[in-house]
Parts: C-alpha cells; sequence; structure tokens
C-alpha cells in the first residue's frame, strides 16, 4: 500500500484529468492502440498502462492525447502528473518526466509489417509532460522545466482551495480504510484508480476495488466534483510553458466565448500576502468572466531583478508572454478555438481610475 501523500496524488491526477476533459484530454487505454505485438505503443500490465519508448517502456498511470493537431506538427499525447505534498516539487520529478518525453519521442519507428507482408505508416505521436502542484516548484526545476518545456501548473492558487480539500479528505478516508483492513484484502492503486474512473470518465478497466469502506470515500469525490462549478482549461500562450487557468464559474467564460470566440482581454498582476503574485484575465468589455493562473517564479524573478520599472516589465510580460492565448474546448464532436488578445491600448489602475493609453494590463498591490 503506498502512503497518504502518493495517494492524494494519485487521485488528484484522476481529477484533473476529468477537469482537463473539456479541454479535449482523454486518457488512454489499450484499446486505443489497435497495433498487436510486437509493433504496439501502448500496453495494458499489472500495475497498469504502459507506453514504449526508444529505451524503454514508461508506466502511463495518465497519459492523455488531444483531438486536435497543431499545424506541421503531430497529435499531441501528454502525462499528466500531480504531487500533493507539502515541500515543493524539486528537480528530480521534473527530470524524470523529461526522460520519459525524450524517450517516447526519440522512439522513431515510422513502418510496421506483419511478416513478410507490406510495410505501412505507422501513427506517431508528441508527447508532452505537465506536472501539477499543490505547493509549487523549487528554483532549479522550474529552471528546468522552462529550459525543457516541461509545463509547471500550480494548484496552491486560492480558487484551488475546495478541490485540495475535497481530494485531501477522501485520501485520507481511503488510506485509513485500507490500513484497516488485512494486507491480501488490501485494493492497489490501480484498482481505486480504475473504480474512480468508472465514475467520473465512463472508462470501464478491471480490476476495481469493491470494498464499500474504499468506494464510499471515492463516490463521494465524485458526487463533489460535479457538483462544483470549478473549471480548469489549458492556455496555450506565445511561451514555452501551458497555462492551467482556473475559473469558479467556467460557464460564465463559456457564455462568453461562445458568443465572442476571439476577443480582447485585460491582464492583472495581484500580490498575495502568502505565494507568489496571481496573474488574472477578463474581458475587456464587460464583465463577463474572470480566469486566473500562476506564472513560473523564474518568469516572476525576471520581472523583479530587471534594471528596468516593474510596471514596464509586466507590461512588456504581458505583451509579449501573453499576448495571445489560445484555448480548445470539446463539446462532443465538435472542437471550439478560443483566442484572448492582450492589447496594449488602456491602462486601469487598481483604485479604478483610467491612465492615459498604455495598456491593458493592471497591476494592484494585494489582492488577498
Amino acid at each position: 500500500m503506498v502512503g497518504l501523500r502518493t495517494l492524494r496524488g494519485y487521485l488528484l491526477e484522476e481529477v484533473l484529468a476529468w477537469l482537463l476533459r473539456s479541454s479535449g484530454y482523454r486518457l488512454l487505454t489499450e484499446q486505443d492502440d489497435p497495433v498487436r505485438p510486437p509493433w504496439n505503443v501502448l500496453e495494458k500490465r499489472k500495475h497498469g498502462l504502459v507506453v514504449r519508448g526508444r529505451g524503454a517502456w514508461h508506466q502511463a498511470d495518465s497519459l492523455g492525447e488531444f483531438p486536435y493537431v497543431p499545424p506541421f506538427s503531430l497529435p499531441i499525447r501528454l502525462f499528466a502528473e500531480a504531487k500533493f505534498t507539502s515541500p515543493p516539487v524539486g528537480l528530480p520529478v521534473v527530470r524524470n518526466g523529461h526522460g520519459v518525453v525524450h524517450d517516447l519521442n526519440e522512439n522513431l519507428v515510422t513502418t510496421q509489417s506483419n511478416g513478410s507482408g507490406p510495410h505501412r505508416p505507422r501513427t506517431r505521436y508528441h508527447y508532452s509532460y505537465a506536472i501539477f502542484s499543490t505547493s509549487g516548484f523549487t528554483r532549479d526545476a522550474q529552471e528546468f522545466a522552462l529550459a525543457h518545456q516541461i509545463s509547471l501548473i500550480d494548484l496552491s492558487l486560492p480558487d484551488f482551495q475546495s478541490l485540495r480539500k475535497l481530494v485531501g479528505v477522501a485520501a485520507k478516508a481511503v488510506y485509513d480504510a485500507a490500513m484497516s483492513m488485512p494486507p491480501s484484502q488490501r485494493p492497489t492503486v490501480y484498482e481505486m484508480r480504475n473504480y474512480l474512473r468508472r465514475h467520473l470518465l465512463d472508462l470501464w478497466e478491471e480490476p476495481v476495488a469493491r470494498s464499500p469502506s474504499v468506494t464510499r470515500p471515492l463516490d463521494t469525490l465524485a458526487a463533489g466534483l460535479r457538483r462544483s462549478s470549478l473549471g480548469l482549461v489549458l492556455a496555450f500562450p506565445a511561451a514555452p510553458f501551458v497555462l492551467g487557468l482556473v475559473s469558479k464559474d467556467l460557464r460564465a467564460f463559456l457564455r462568453y466565448a461562445f458568443e465572442q470566440p476571439t476577443h480582447a482581454v485585460r491582464v492583472r498582476r495581484s500580490h498575495r500576502a502568502v505565494g507568489h503574485p496571481l496573474w488574472s484575465i477578463a474581458p475587456r468589455e464587460g464583465a463577463g468572466y474572470r480566469l486566473t493562473f500562476s506564472l513560473p517564479e523564474q518568469v516572476e524573478a525576471w520581472i523583479l531583478d530587471q534594471e528596468e520599472g516593474i510596471r514596464s516589465r509586466t507590461h512588456w510580460t504581458a505583451r509579449n508572454l501573453l499576448s495571445a492565448i489560445t484555448l480548445y474546448w470539446v463539446d462532443g464532436n465538435h472542437t471550439h478555438t478560443f483566442r484572448l488578445h492582450y492589447s496594449p491600448d488602456e491602462f486601469r489602475e487598481g483604485s479604478g481610475r483610467l491612465r492615459p493609453p498604455v495598456s491593458d494590463f493592471d497591476e494592484t498591490s494585494s489582492l488577498f
């Protein structure tokens, strides 16, 4: 039986897969690879799904695929690893993620054959890695991730508080129930994940956990997620990382975005008493929604360490890294594309007073 901290991370990965499903993120199973051995890439083993790299097979508990393909690229598969721990995620975790995707992307076999039959093209994918953390990331982990395009998504933001509590309570109840059982009767993490996937993602994999003392907390977790209006979408800026945009009312964003798929936004950077600054996005016209996110601390450090004024540097960040943010929303068989544009022609101070046309960026001293 794994420890409580590890179990929290595993359950959080299932919750993230459910939250990201409308961004097009779909967890893969063995059935998603129609090719037979020895040419198969996905394979189900005792502890779950594994995926073939150039040099090894890799555990793929939370490997998903997106239905959209970037121009001049390959279909994207994403590992979504979650860490629900107290200390910030360090370099070893990020380095491991880089090693996995590097090995997978180096798997260059492009043809397959059945015996003496003709060769035919084999589908290739571009593998990426995202690490979600409830306690942030160390400096060296961030530097390594930015250098190798590993996306780091901070779940310590205030909007994630209810989600952290929901997962933490469920994990503690499941852990206590499992530890009270004889070792031979304890369900494996794989069985727990399969049970939760049935209720969240309609994936009916075997084996599953069956003890009521274990499944009841998982049922409560699934029910709490369905009642929640919390939403998380992946956003793709002109930068070497992915943003995790969170909203307590994602439906408000969708209503606005469906009416105006491409629209101008304001960007605000707000200091917090605890933790690094919070960034938020809202439509330039009206008050239709509010999305929040955080930037890697190394980007924040650059903002604070340069010789120029902080305000001009935050404007540079918004103008360049956040000038155009693309979001995808999958509704059934339809994939919608939303474009959020930052336009530097107006600036509003925290007090609400208008300044001369400079920017749609607003920096405030304190929000929480």
